[in-house]
């Protein structure tokens, strides 16, 4: 017999609008994000900050939507590039998904592009931004 996975407990009431409860409460709903406790979160963001490569980068994207079924789009901004700020880092919304965790996410990655520039010039470099003359 296994145990059952430990979820996320509940945010203070009027601190977060991520209806955990209405989707614990749902027949069939994906409750993988409820999954992501906060000593896992920590563990999430350690290592988007400590992303090496491109490759590692998207590795991470796949495993988080596997894993959590959460999609997370990074592409560069509509205006000009000039620092990670200028990084579009965009979460589908997924009911469940604390808005601390939402803000954390791309902000981790940011810090993990700063630490990494060769990555944000691939990426730039991915949407043709930086193209060979």
């Amino acid at each position: 017999m296994t145990a059952p996975l430990p979820i996320r407990s509940p945010c203070p009431p009027g601190a977060c609008k991520c209806d955990r409860d209405r989707l614990l409460a749902l027949d069939g709903a994906d409750l993988r994000i409820l999954c992501l406790t906060r000593q896992e979160e920590k563990r999430l963001i350690e290592r988007l900050e400590s992303i090496t490569t491109l490759e590692d980068l998207q590795h991470l994207q796949r495993r988080m939507y596997e894993q959590l079924g959460i999609r997370l789009d990074i592409a560069p901004g509509f205006n000009e590039v000039r620092s990670m700020r200028g990084m579009l880092i965009e979460i589908a919304e997924l009911p469940g998904m604390c808005r601390k965790t939402r803000a954390a996410i791309p902000a981790a990655i940011r810090r993990g592009l700063e630490k990494q520039p060769d990555i944000a010039w691939r990426l730039l470099n991915a949407h043709d931004l930086l193209r060979d003359a």
